[in-house]
């Protein structure tokens, strides 16, 4: 028996159109045998098939399984940054370029043998297009995202569960895990899409200087032409300067083992930290019109995610600032020591790289507002204008001894003062060298033993009565 009000009925048991909407979609059977025109009739949606459709699988894919990998759907992420990517031309990298890219590298690493000790990587360079570079970065975008992920997670389906009318949340039972899943597709679906376009953007592998691949050296062809629109010099020109850039990247990487570990860790520091403003997020679930299926999509680019910021966190950021400035600047005073007299627009395009590494494109920017991360080095030039500074001081084996260990590093009152740093270190060091040489005789028992024509240093009271005497030649007294 069915009813105008109540179709489909089974029975005896007439049912909701939206609850066999709900049904169906929670027990994965998906959309089919569900009627669009009634379910759209009973929820006062818009009646057109084709966007109907679209939106019951999107809401389909929000609320099935996140595959058991935790409340956020990173297959999901993953997709949507494909699609993104996929959104504009993106064409497989050829032969031919893939040659270019790597006689490109190959004479980057001969130019970088002239400025630095560290040796050539020895690296296969590779052309990739944006899809291939999303699949290499994956992983690593997944470990500096999955604090935030899970926090915005467990905040949107919270503020979800608290804005549904008691009918709908008596009709969903108990189904917490759909809202969590809802919570974490729509997470995903925002950080594929930074990711995707942050593909568009980004022309090598260590571009954004975060080594987001380990052991790899790569350019990619359509961001290295789309980068050098405008600036009037050959494309040649543009992936060799390029080139030196990424090569240099990974000579760092290689050969300061440390240094990746350091930067990710930085970056985690600050994710575990997050706090999400769940008011914000409420306030958003009430302004969406859900018969605008782009309300949701404005809303959520609005910044409803953006971390609130502790005093730990802006220490840890403020640590990743001077490190992310200590990296490019290195790279950058290294890329123009070993283009000079060799690429005659080599000062042309430092600057052009600088003021993009500094400004950030909008990708980066989407990136910004949905984890409140920003991965610009803003003191590149101070950082440079630094590494410069040491070369000219202790050489290129000097400068680059800098980087045998975290705690030599240059910090932020470094770059406030870059040609004052060598002076500050060297008192530093001076000091420290006392107090090692003051540990070592302490441990030998130096301290212990008596100045010559002297007591002892450490000025013992002259021999009380009862303690033993020495004679005049420094023996002990006779018995009789």
């Amino acid at each position: 028996m069915t009813t105008p009000d109540k179709p489909h009925g089974n029975g005896e048991e007439p049912q909701d159109p939206l609850a066999e909407l709900f049904a169906k979609l929670m027990g994965g059977e998906g959309l089919e045998g569900v009627d669009p025109a009634e379910i759209a009739k009973a929820a006062g949606l818009p009646e057109d098939p084709a966007l109907l459709q679209q939106m019951f699988q999107q809401v389909q894919s929000m609320m099935m399984s996140s595959a058991g990998d935790g409340p956020v759907n990173w297959q999901l992420a993953h997709d949507h940054a494909r699609r993104t990517a996929a959104s504009t031309s993106d064409p497989s990298v050829s032969a031919t370029q893939n040659r270019e890219v790597d006689e490109a590298l190959r004479l980057a690493e001969l130019w970088l043998d002239n400025v630095t000790d560290f040796p050539s990587t020895g690296l296969i360079g590779r052309g990739w297009s944006r899809a291939e570079w999303i699949e290499a970065t994956m992983a690593t975008w997944r470990r500096l995202t999955e604090p935030v992920a899970n926090s915005v997670s467990t905040a949107l389906s919270t503020a979800i569960s608290e804005q549904l009318p008691e009918e709908m949340k008596g009709m969903l039972g108990g189904a917490t895990s759909m809202l969590q899943n809802m919570g974490g597709a729509i997470f995903g679906m925002q950080l594929g899409a930074a990711i995707g376009a942050l593909s568009g953007e980004v022309v090598s592998a260590s571009d954004i200087g975060v080594p987001l691949v380990d052991l790899e050296m790569a350019l990619l062809p359509a961001n290295v032409a789309k980068f050098g629109e405008g600036l009037g010099l050959p494309e040649s020109d543009v992936r060799l300067y390029l080139a030196v850039r990424e090569a240099a990247h990974a000579r760092l990487f290689m050969h300061v083992p440390w240094l990746r570990a350091h930067l990710l860790g930085t970056i985690e520091d600050y994710a575990r930290g997050i706090h999400i403003d769940i008011s914000k997020i409420e306030e958003v679930a009430r302004d969406v019109d859900p018969r605008n299926p782009e309300s949701l999509q404005e809303a959520l680019q609005g910044g409803v995610f953006t971390p609130e910021r502790t005093p730990q966190q802006d220490a840890a950021l403020s640590k990743l600032e001077t490190a992310l400035a200590l990296v490019e600047g290195w790279v950058d005073e290294l890329t123009a020591a070993a283009t000079d007299g060799v690429l005659p627009s080599a000062p042309a395009l430092r600057e052009a790289v600088r003021r993009r590494r500094a400004t950030g494109g909008p990708a980066e920017h989407a990136f910004a507002s949905l984890v409140g991360l920003e991965l610009r080095p803003r003191r590149l030039r101070d950082a440079a204008q630094l590494w410069a500074s040491l070369t000219e001081e202790r050489g290129a084996d000097g400068r680059d001894a800098i980087w045998r260990h975290p705690d030599l590093l240059p910090n932020a009152e470094d770059l406030d003062d870059p040609t004052g740093f060598s002076a500050r270190r060297s008192a530093a060091e001076a000091q420290e060298n006392e107090v090692d040489a003051a540990l070592a005789k302490l441990l030998a028992g130096g301290f212990d033993a008596p100045a010559e024509g002297g007591p002892a240093e450490t000025g013992g009271e002259p021999s009380q009565e009862g303690e033993e005497e020495t004679d005049d030649d420094g023996g002990k007294p006779s018995a009789g």
